[in-house]
């Protein structure tokens, strides 16, 4: 799996509030609350793991 956090993370204000869920518990969504229709959805058994992120 790729990730190209660099380039989002240029591009993401200082001001931005990000949260993570899941959903019905298939569904794993990453969300900027600050920013309307802010949001990425993954199916769960697809989204990294925390050690994968690291």
């Amino acid at each position: 799996m790729s990730q190209e956090t660099d380039q989002v993370a240029a591009t993401v204000s200082d001001d931005a509030e990000v949260m993570a869920s899941v959903d019905d518990a298939d569904t794993f969504i990453i969300a900027d609350i600050t920013c309307d229709d802010a949001f990425v959805t993954v199916p769960l058994e697809d989204a990294a793991t925390l050690p994968e992120w690291r």
